[in-house]
């Protein structure tokens, strides 16, 4: 790259002109463009708030970036504002490993926990079924099952359905859900579990394992709710993935989702769990054979 296009990238971005640092990148073959081109193209997507985009620029570069503080920092921004706190706050602790003391990022460090950090359950507005948490707080997979925070009961925990509410979100949906899954849900409507590892069966290795960032709950009140503005149907139809269910797990990235699939049991059987890799074709990988051994088999993250 030539010190003048440096030069005049630089002069751009000063000036606030991040659309035309975009248009001058992209006029470059894309084998021609180099670590600091790309640098250049991902922090002007994410001044222009297109987040995502800029992700897929610094992820041609990762392994370029490994030891570089800027691109973590620059990779946690854009997932900060993508709202997946678990991997902004990955990126923000390595740079802040590369490069200890520096303000932003430890600014950044302490916004996540402050939006994530856990709260005693009476002080979030939802309320929860006396009843059912009493049955389930006898079962110790899911004594605590549970990771409240301020950002989960923002993002994904509704109070528990009625009977009226899941009759009509099955008939939204066209596949009847799992029995196990309603009577968690009527416990705890969504929410992010503490356990978001689950092993692919067959797994050589601890990463051949499938990561869920958040379990869908049922209804339409919370954007990330399974009839909600970005719920089943929205990923299904917007991410390409294939018509065999329901979507019922966010996961970290957008490489893929964690389904319901109802192939073989039919709209009102006992669907399989499954994880759909969008960036590998969209193949399917079979988790489990129900709901209740997929969530019962979540483990937790080693550290």
């Amino acid at each position: 790259m030539s010190d003048d296009l440096l030069a005049k990238l630089d002069a751009l971005h000063e000036e606030d002109e991040y659309e035309e640092i975009v248009d001058t990148i992209m006029e470059i073959p894309a084998e021609d463009r180099d670590y600091v081109l790309i640098s250049h193209l991902g922090r002007a997507l994410s001044n222009l708030e297109r987040y995502e985009e800029a992700i897929e620029q610094f992820l041609i570069i990762a392994a370029e970036g490994e030891d570089d503080p800027l691109w973590h920092y620059r990779m946690g921004l854009a997932y900060y504002y993508l709202e997946q706190y678990d991997n902004a706050q990955r990126e923000f602790n390595i740079a802040d490993t590369l490069e200890p003391g520096d303000e932003d990022t430890l600014e950044f460090l302490e916004w996540i926990r402050n939006k994530t950090v856990q709260k005693p359950i009476e002080d979030f507005p939802v309320e929860l079924n006396p009843e059912l948490i009493t049955k389930f707080a006898t079962d110790s997979d899911f004594a605590n099952f549970w990771e409240d925070s301020e950002y989960a009961f923002e993002k994904y925990v509704m109070a528990p359905p009625t009977d009226d509410l899941i009759d009509s979100v099955q008939q939204e949906l066209v596949f009847v859900l799992p029995a196990f899954y309603i009577q968690m849900m009527k416990v705890h409507n969504g929410g992010i579990p503490h356990n978001r590892i689950f092993p692919i069966v067959g797994a050589t290795s601890e990463a051949d394992a499938v990561t869920i960032s958040a379990i869908l709950g049922i209804g339409r009140e919370k954007r990330n709710s399974l009839c909600g503005d970005l719920g089943s149907r929205h990923v299904i139809e917007n991410g390409g993935y294939p018509e065999i269910g329901v979507v019922i797990c966010e996961c970290p990235s957008e490489s893929g989702v964690v389904m319901l699939d109802y192939r073989s049991s039919g709209n009102d059987g006992e669907p399989e769990v499954v994880h759909v890799g969008k960036e590998n074709h969209y193949k399917i990988t079979m988790l489990a054979p129900n709901f209740e051994m997929f969530v019962r088999g979540l483990e937790k993250e080693v550290v």
